[in-house]
């Protein structure tokens, strides 16, 4: 028997492989439900660009981690800051102790030292000087210009430009990694090293493609920053109370 044709079934089927062709999902075919490849197509160095990117994009973030420091040693710190130069937080130096920090853009530097870092600092001063300035400042807020030599190398900590210009040059032998999550983040790991340097640095995959941590193997102790709080306000509203004015000190 002579096989008849169906006009509308044959224009049923053809539909169908049109629409295969374009990638559709219809006509009853089975759905594909593997996720996508984040950054498709990219390599690891172009993420990384990407990241850096997107990350100078961002009006402010804060700033967590542990690297080294030529002296004393080891720095900590924990700070909110923008890109405007407003910029509040810890920092810890070695075993020389920690001070608070505020710089409310406004060309004044607020810190707060503990004892133990304005002792370490007062190293080979006579002792009762050094306890005077550890009596007067000890615990309490003090304020200077930030045109001062000091402030200066404070409030430089938190040029945020500054900072993320530094990774720039960490990407030149960048290879991607597997695909993971970073504290319920999405993220991407990129492996990446210089002469001396072995970096893993993680990028966002959902959302913005930030910087979310980088981790320098390449020490005897792995170094660490963290990138968090993505274009949330920095609070940098002067402390309240009795400041110490450490110009009217020295005048």
């Amino acid at each position: 028997m002579r096989h008849r044709h169906h006009p509308r079934r044959t224009a049923a089927v053809a539909a169908c492989l049109v629409a295969a062709a374009v990638g559709l999902t219809a006509c009853g075919s089975e759905k594909d439900d593997k996720p996508k490849e984040p950054f498709a197509g990219m390599s690891g160095t172009q993420i990384v660009d990407k990241a850096v990117k997107a990350t100078k994009g961002a009006e402010s973030l804060k700033l967590a981690g542990e690297v080294s420091d030529d002296e004393p040693g080891r720095m900590k710190m924990n700070l909110a800051l923008d890109t405007s130069g407003k910029c509040a937080g810890k920092l810890a130096v070695g075993d020389e102790g920690s001070f608070d920090l505020i710089v409310p853009g406004d060309k004044t530097v607020y810190v707060k030292y503990d004892e133990k870092f304005l002792r370490a600092q007062s190293k080979g001063e006579p002792k009762d000087e050094t306890d005077a300035v550890v009596d007067m400042l000890a615990g309490r807020w003090a304020k200077t210009k930030a045109s001062g030599a000091d402030a200066k190398d404070i409030a430089g900590m938190c040029d945020l430009d500054e900072l993320l210009t530094d990774f720039e040059g960490i990407n030149s032998n960048a290879r991607r990694g597997a695909t993971t999550t970073l504290d319920g983040t999405p993220a991407i790991k990129i492996n990446a090293h210089d002469a001396k340097d072995k970096y893993t640095i993680y990028v966002a995959t959902e959302g913005k493609p930030y910087l979310l941590k980088i981790v320098d193997r390449g020490t005897a102790k792995p170094e660490y920053l963290t990138f968090t709080d993505y274009d949330k306000p920095v609070k940098t509203a002067p402390p309240a109370g009795k400041v110490i004015d450490l110009d009217d000190l020295g005048s």
